[in-house]
């Protein structure tokens, strides 16, 4: 997935429809994607489940400067350990 449909998908989920906040955007999935490598993911590029990982990081980066005490989803946090587990113990990409 290029940077521009991700760009698409994640204003989908925050259900945006200008592109007034397009730049920002762009910068918050270039953080997200930083942040997740840093908990030792590597994002494999044209994977669907690492893009959507980096997507929806950088929809719950967007939606927690509107409140500080926002935790991350279980869900994702659940996501990013199953593909940090399944990176550094199953040799690939699958599901623990």
């Amino acid at each position: 997935m290029n940077d521009a449909d991700k760009l698409k998908i994640l204003k989908q989920d925050l259900q945006m429809i200008t592109s007034a906040n397009d730049e920002y955007l762009q910068n918050l999935l270039s953080l997200s994607a930083e942040r997740i490598r840093g908990e030792g993911i590597t994002l494999i590029e044209n994977d669907i489940r690492s893009d959507m990982a980096q997507i929806q990081y950088a929809a719950y980066l967007y939606r927690k400067r509107a409140a500080a005490d926002t935790v991350m989803p279980r869900y994702l946090r659940f996501e990013l350990n199953n593909m940090k587990f399944s990176q550094k113990y199953g040799g690939g990409t699958s599901d623990i």
